[in-house]
């Protein structure tokens, strides 16, 4: 007999024969560098247009000025670099500097008087009484509309001969003419304009005797200071701040003054800035250089010159502040 064969049992495969795995992780926060990163790349993207618009309509303009500022360019030719010479011919011209006189003296007697205007409707609009939200409106619109072109018509139309002011001027005795068309009083015509618009900085004014403190001016008068007193020991210091704005404000505007000037002036031809340059100020003789005269490199240098000096002001005005303007921390 054979003799039966025994097997062993087979062993049973494995029904996971793959490897084997941990459980799944979750995915691993962004740290604080990527999300950073991403934050970075959204404020960027959202900045784009402006960024854009900065570099071909700002940064990109002020690059090819300052580059113009050293060629020969009259807008047809290309450029022909000069250096120096159009600074040199700039500073020894007589049309030049009449222009700065006229401009620093446009400065210095229109910015104070345009304050100080601001500065006293201000302080008759921040008493309550009725209609104020009316007077308040009715002082500040100016401020919007007297840039435009068609006031500044209006303005010389104003002050020409046999028109409102002189006929006013005649019944107190005054045979003065009009005065846009004397060289000596046309200039008064453009400060009477400027004050006429001082609605912005009276706004801004108000706002800063709003955050007097009224226990301030209680204690004064029961020490019994009077309203001047008053005013010039707390209403000038508290809104000092204010005050150097505004003044910072406006020193810069009344630098950049072109359009009315231009337009009482005459606008055009061989009196663009009024009768014997008498509202040639600095930038209505930049224009005349410019595009009267076609020679865009010698505006080019004015236009730089124009800068610096605004930033010499600028800088003037932020060192003295240190000495009358006081802020809440008793710092100056």
């Amino acid at each position: 007999m054979g003799s039966a064969v025994t097997h062993a049992p087979a062993t049973e495969a494995r029904a996971d024969t793959g490897p084997r795995h941990g459980p799944e992780k979750a995915p691993r926060p962004a740290g604080p560098k990527q999300r950073g990163r991403r934050e970075n790349l959204a404020g960027y993207l959202f900045m784009s247009p402006w960024i854009a618009g900065f570099l071909l309509l700002t940064a990109g303009p002020m690059a090819a000025s300052l580059y113009f500022a050293f060629t020969d360019y009259n807008l047809f030719d290309a450029p022909r670099w000069i250096g120096l010479d159009n600074f040199s011919e700039m500073f020894g011209d007589p049309r030049w500097r009449h222009s700065v006189r006229i401009t620093l003296w446009y400065v210095v007697v229109g910015t104070p008087i345009k304050l100080i205007a601001a500065l006293g409707v201000a302080l008759l609009l921040a008493q309550k009484r009725r209609g104020q939200a009316f007077y308040r409106a009715a002082f500040y619109a100016p401020s919007l509309i007297g840039a435009s072109v068609s006031v500044a018509i209006v303005w010389k139309a104003i002050f020409s001969d046999d028109a409102v002011v002189d006929r006013t001027q005649q019944l107190f005795g005054i045979d003065a003419g009009g005065w846009t068309g004397d060289p000596e009083l046309i200039i008064y015509s453009l400060v009477a304009l400027t004050v006429w618009q001082f609605g912005a900085p009276m706004v801004i004014f108000l706002a800063g005797l709003k955050q007097v403190p009224r226990e301030l001016y209680e204690a004064a008068d029961v020490d019994g200071a009077g309203k001047l007193r008053q005013f010039w020991n707390i209403t000038l210091p508290m809104i000092s701040p204010v005050l150097f704005f505004n003044v910072l404000l406006e020193t810069i505007h009344s630098f950049q003054i072109f359009s009315s000037a231009y337009i009482v002036g005459g606008g055009a031809g061989g009196n663009a800035c009024g009768p014997a340059d008498g509202t040639m100020v600095y930038t209505c003789y930049l224009y005349v250089q410019g595009f009267e005269n076609s020679r865009m490199g010698l505006a080019s240098a004015m236009a730089w010159m124009l800068l610096v000096a605004v930033a010499l002001v600028t800088a003037v005005l932020f060192w003295s502040q240190k000495r009358w303007v006081h802020y809440e921390e008793g710092g100056r």
